[in-house]
């Protein structure tokens, strides 16, 4: 073998130490990586407790809008029944004037 063969003991060492910079770089950026997935999973889950409430929201909504329903239609219906007992007072007066004008 020729001296160009090998290479020298500061040679190792020096790329010995570019790996390990390259490895402490790779496992900054793992490190960062990991975190930043934690963060990803705790906001999944967020999202998943947010659904479900909202869901729940949605149906407390209809719910609400069905009673305001109820609560809306309710003056049409007091006032059916008003005209309706007005029509009704109005015919029997008038059924009960013709009778005791006729029937005398």
């Amino acid at each position: 073998m020729d001296d160009k063969d090998y290479i020298t003991r500061f040679e190792v060492d020096e790329r010995l130490k570019r790996v390990d910079d390259e490895n402490n770089r790779q496992n900054h950026r793992i490190d960062k990586l990991e975190k930043i997935a934690d963060q990803l999973t705790d906001m999944a889950a967020s999202i998943k407790a947010m659904v479900v409430t909202m869901q729940s929201m949605q149906k407390e909504q209809e719910r609400q809008g069905e009673r305001l329903d109820d609560i809306e239609r309710k003056p049409a219906d007091n006032w059916d029944k008003l005209v309706y007992s007005i029509i009704a007072m109005v015919a029997t007066a008038a059924v009960t004037y013709i009778l005791t004008k006729g029937g005398l």
